[in-house]
């Protein structure tokens, strides 16, 4: 993480476990990493991209009207709330709304 802190000037602004999957994140700036172990990571490595937006509701309504597939609708997880959705270009994206907003996640 310390290369990562020096390299955008920033401290990482969140860090947690998630037990759940044998996890362990961290966001610096609007980056976001995700650890475990081969196992652990192996649901998750299809996920082309995470999006951070303000309001998760709003995006699992507009989505689909857009041509996307919502595969897990918006369900709690430890920061706010998550979904997974397929965009009609095939991309698997992970929305997520943090609980505890800042206001450098904006979209």
């Amino acid at each position: 993480m310390s290369f990562h802190e020096a390299l955008v000037e920033q401290k990482a602004r969140l860090r947690f476990d998630y037990p759940e999957y044998n996890l362990k994140l961290a966001q610096i700036a609007n980056l976001l990493f995700i650890g475990g172990t081969p196992d652990s990571l192996a649901p998750f490595t299809a996920t082309h991209a995470t999006f951070l937006v303000d309001d998760i509701q709003a995006f699992a309504r507009a989505l689909p009207a857009r041509g996307a597939e919502i595969l897990e609708a918006p369900k709690e997880v430890p920061t706010g709330w998550n979904m997974l959705v397929r965009h009609p270009d095939g991309t698997l994206v992970e929305y997520v709304e943090h609980r505890d907003k800042n206001p450098a996640d904006r979209m």
